[in-house]
């Protein structure tokens, strides 16, 4: 069933992508392969936006889309190895790699708050700097300094070279 306004449907595809994006990266876990996953989706709902039922949650229609591409596209690409061809995977780096970012998300956690949200932004979200600086009322330079101040902090203390509060 087509919207009732003239291009309400693509507006309301354009604001869902930011969203989008986030469950992608949540779901692949990779930057490039949620990109591909939004596109898909996004053409997905395009052509078949005469299935959508006015009134019903345009959200929910649109995720259950992208997670059922998703989940096709994983069955599609599994393969299958016989258990003498399986490689060996040393232990200690999987256990590793896990004491890393527990300890990245304690240094985290020791953040404030502003900077917690900054980097958030930044760094997860990957919003650009000019949308958060308007969000945070402050110029570009000074969001780019913060920011850079923050990871900073986080690189010296994850290296054992703690300094004071940026």
């Amino acid at each position: 069933m087509e919207s009732t306004a003239p291009g309400e449907f693509e507006r309301q595809l354009v604001c869902l992508l930011p969203t989008m994006r986030a469950w992608a990266l949540a779901l692949t876990r990779s930057a490039s392969a949620a990109d591909d996953l939004v596109q898909d989706a996004a053409t997905k709902v395009l052509t078949n936006r005469s299935n959508f039922e006015q009134g019903t949650n345009f959200r929910a229609w649109v995720h259950r889309i992208m997670l059922n591409h998703f989940i096709s596209s994983l069955r599609t690409r599994r393969e299958f190895v016989s258990i003498e061809e399986m490689p060996e995977v040393p232990v200690a780096a999987e256990q590793q790699a896990k004491l890393d970012l527990d300890r990245l998300n304690a240094e985290i956690a020791r953040l404030p708050d502003y900077q917690r949200e900054l980097l958030r932004q930044i760094a997860v979200e990957e919003r650009s700097y000019e949308d958060v600086s308007k969000s945070c009322g402050c110029a570009i330079g000074t969001l780019k300094s913060r920011v850079h101040r923050v990871r900073s902090v986080l690189r010296a203390r994850l290296d054992g070279r703690e300094r004071l509060a940026a």
